[in-house]
């Protein structure tokens, strides 16, 4: 197999058939077939099914799918890193971010960075801290932020910052208590995001460790609806202070911080540990800490 087979078969997938890929590459669409026959002939089996309504990936297809787009990417970095040796930052960096940082970052990571890298280009995803892993691995993500990522030789992870956890619920009139013990945690009916979200894998790590499980009321994988179904009465929350800071029905929410012990959600900057990293990455990575850390200093 070589490149442009490999990148004639993305272009096809991602666009759902020949024709598309065809226009938007500016190759006509037989010189397109041929390529993608090819690679079928090289591998030995067939990567598309074909139908009147365009094309999509075999099983076969969609495993050689995640190892193209990291070969594609992994030249794309080679060709910019060998351009950076003339002096200038060049080429791009993915970064992703988990939707509760999304909003407090992405701006000032633009700023910055088109500030120090006016020849490169930047592209922000967000994605739960899992999806953001898993696209690290497969090279759709130069650089992340995730919530307690599992140590794996597969990744480098530096820790930026850690944050209490708090027991959120409706505002009741009186004096409401300010903490709540982590093994009591189980008696409040929780609105939880599913697995395998970062909150959700520590909670039930952490009561495990005491021979406890959550009580689990509903399953909500949206920050926003949760606030708004606990400030209804619908059940409790566990999260950071800072979602309750920002939530715009928090004169409706009291929190209880989680102790003895203390549970924390630890925030940190990760990048593959498998491919040889640029140095416009590094000093992207290093761009995002300084911002992180100077944007999410303690309250």
């Amino acid at each position: 197999m070589d490149l442009k087979q490999l990148e004639y078969f993305v272009h096809v997938v991602d666009l759902g058939s020949f024709s598309r890929a065809a226009r938007v590459l500016g190759v006509a669409q037989p010189a397109i077939s041929r390529q993608v026959r090819s690679l079928e002939v090289d591998v030995r089996q067939s990567l598309l099914v074909r139908n009147g309504r365009g094309a999509t990936p075999t099983e076969a297809g969609k495993r050689l799918l995640l190892h193209a787009r990291g070969i594609l990417q992994q030249v794309e970095r080679a060709r910019h890193d060998i351009d950076e040796s003339r002096g200038a930052s060049v080429g791009k960096v993915v970064v992703g971010l988990p939707p509760t940082l999304a909003r407090h970052l992405t701006l000032p990571i633009v700023r910055e960075f088109r500030h120090y890298h006016p020849r490169a280009s930047l592209s922000i995803v967000e994605g739960l801290s899992s999806t953001i892993l898993d696209m690290l691995a497969d090279g759709r993500v130069d650089v992340g932020l995730v919530y307690n990522p599992s140590p794996s030789p597969a990744i480098e992870a530096r820790t930026l910052l850690e944050e209490p956890l708090c027991l959120v619920g409706a505002r009741k009139k009186g004096n409401e208590p300010r903490n709540v013990r982590l093994r009591d945690l189980p008696r409040f009916p929780l609105l939880i995001p599913s697995r395998p979200h970062a909150i959700r894998r520590l909670v039930e790590t952490r009561l495990a460790s005491l021979g406890l499980s959550p009580q689990v009321a509903m399953e909500i994988d949206a920050v926003p609806a949760i606030l708004e179904l606990v400030a209804e009465g619908h059940g409790f929350a566990v999260l950071s202070p800072r979602a309750l800071h920002d939530a715009a029905m928090a004169q409706r929410l009291h929190s209880r911080t989680i102790i003895q012990p203390q549970l924390k959600s630890a925030l940190a900057i990760v990048a593959s540990a498998q491919r040889p990293s640029t140095p416009l990455q590094q000093a992207t990575i290093a761009m995002i800490e300084a911002l992180t850390r100077s944007a999410l200093a303690p309250m």
